[in-house]
């Protein structure tokens, strides 16, 4: 653990960007926090406070700037951007793709506001936990988050209220299950909510994940109306109604993914797409062996410089609940031997290539949750659910800081003056390069300290009382 006696010349550098979003004192308290969670193991208000010995102040600084600090996270965010977007690297490109995904955020305990119950699909139970659902931008130069927000639990009493209040029936038979089976009675309170979700005052009612993932992106097409980047998504947010949302009200290309389980429409009638994809295989195979043409060609696409090769079935069929679709079945394999990838698009003339490049750039958004994790994504102790969410808006500065690096050429000069390596890497790499800027300016100190005459002890002291306060 090393004590922060100078500001990281990565967080100096970009500060300037961030002094419309804070007052001069809480800009401070930003830039503390910032360097704390890029530098300090421990990502919480007590952890960063006792490494970062630069602009000392008293723990109860830190909670305020997160607690009671006037700052928008509105501003915060479109800084944050424009920043990003103020180099060409990171810039918005004309083959960028947009990703729709969400992460727990699981802590030990529920005393934390808005914190849930929540199944956990990698560890195959349930944990307490926010979800933090994520519309991340990538292109084969970089990735960031765009927008982000918490979801919260349904309001069971506000819902049954409201949905009573906009005259929308409720079956009296389901009142007992209030008292006799809550959940029965959640889920039933949910499933009348969905059905009329399409009435925009039942909608405010409750902010479903999909919900929230419908106003990120309404909110990206009302600011940036030119920008007709396609949207990729995971089997859970490849639902009818959303994809609908995207090709009818907002006018975007997507590209979905469908499981074995979903059905296709064949002339023969409907079948699932795991028996299709074995259908196709023999096929595929018997035209091999026959001299005859193949079901699945050989593709090639681009993502972040590297070549990938895949094994493809492109057509138009109508899918079961999602109407005519642009249909597209992946192997890794030359034999056809693992797993396939199933994805769907509602541009019917786009080919296979084409939506295969566009859904490997839903990978990124994993990384950055998984990655943002690092920065202290899900590493904090506050209670307060405003609390939690500026913290969440500062880890996203933090990651992008580390992504905006290796493309600002006037940062890699002040910073190759001071570290003598090559500054190219990841974002982990990134962190361990301001961990080695850090490390040599508190050598600095240190030296400065003892080139005044002061002894030892005099110039550790301070150092020593951060690392133990």
């Amino acid at each position: 653990m090393i004590p922060i006696v100078k500001f990281p010349t990565i967080v100096q550098h970009y500060a300037h960007w961030f002094e419309p979003v804070f007052s001069p004192k809480a800009l401070i308290q930003f830039k503390r926090y910032l360097s704390g969670l890029i530098l300090s193991e421990n990502k919480t208000v007590d952890g960063i406070n006792k490494i970062v010995v630069v602009e000392s102040r008293n723990q109860s600084s830190l909670n305020r700037l997160l607690r009671e600090s006037p700052f928008s996270e509105e501003d915060l965010n479109r800084q944050r951007l424009s920043l990003l977007w103020s180099l060409a690297g990171t810039r918005i490109k004309p083959k960028g793709v947009l990703s729709v995904d969400d992460t727990l955020l699981k802590h030990y305990g529920k005393n934390f506001e808005q914190i849930a119950y929540l199944f956990d699909h990698t560890e195959g139970r349930y944990v307490w936990a926010h979800n933090l659902v994520s519309l991340h931008y990538s292109d084969d130069q970089t990735d960031y988050p765009i927008y982000y927000q918490l979801w919260k639990p349904v309001d069971l009493k506000k819902l049954e209220e409201g949905l009573k209040g906009l005259g929308i029936p409720l079956r009296e038979s389901k009142f007992h299950l209030k008292e006799s089976d809550p959940k029965k009675w959640r889920n039933y309170l949910l499933g009348v909510w969905r059905r009329h979700q399409g009435k925009e005052e039942v909608a405010a009612l409750y902010q479903s994940k999909l919900m929230i993932a419908r106003n990120l992106l309404s909110k990206w097409v009302k600011e940036h109306p030119d920008l007709k980047l396609p949207v990729v998504f995971d089997n859970w947010y490849t639902q009818p109604s959303f994809c609908r949302f995207l090709d009818r009200d907002l006018d975007l290309p997507y590209v979905g993914t469908l499981s074995r389980e979903d059905k296709v429409v064949l002339k023969g009638g409907a079948i699932s797409l795991g028996e299709f994809c074995q259908k196709l295989k023999e096929e595929h195979h018997k035209a091999l062996r026959e001299g005859g043409k193949p079901v699945f060609h050989k593709i090639g696409i681009s993502y972040k410089g590297d070549r990938e090769i895949y094994y493809s079935y492109c057509r138009t069929h109508r899918i079961a609940n999602f109407g005519k679709q642009r249909l597209v079945i992946n192997y890794r394999e030359e034999d056809l031997s693992d797993s396939p990838c199933i994805y769907i698009s509602n541009r019917l003339y786009w080919q296979s290539a084409g939506i295969s490049r566009i859904r490997r750039h839903r990978w990124p958004v994993e990384v950055y949750h998984e990655e943002g994790k690092a920065e202290g994504l899900d590493q904090y102790q506050l209670r307060d659910f405003g609390a939690i969410s500026r913290h969440i808006a500062i880890v996203a500065v933090a990651y992008s800081l580390l992504k905006a690096a290796p493309h600002d050429d006037a940062l890699l000069k002040r910073l190759q003056r001071e570290i003598e390596i090559e500054l190219e890497g990841s974002v982990p790499f990134w962190r361990r390069v301001v961990s080695a800027e850090s490390l040599w300016a508190l050598a600095c100190f240190i030296s400065c300290g003892l080139a005044e005459g002061r002894t030892l002890g005099e110039v550790m002291a301070p150092l020593l009382t951060a690392v133990c306060r």
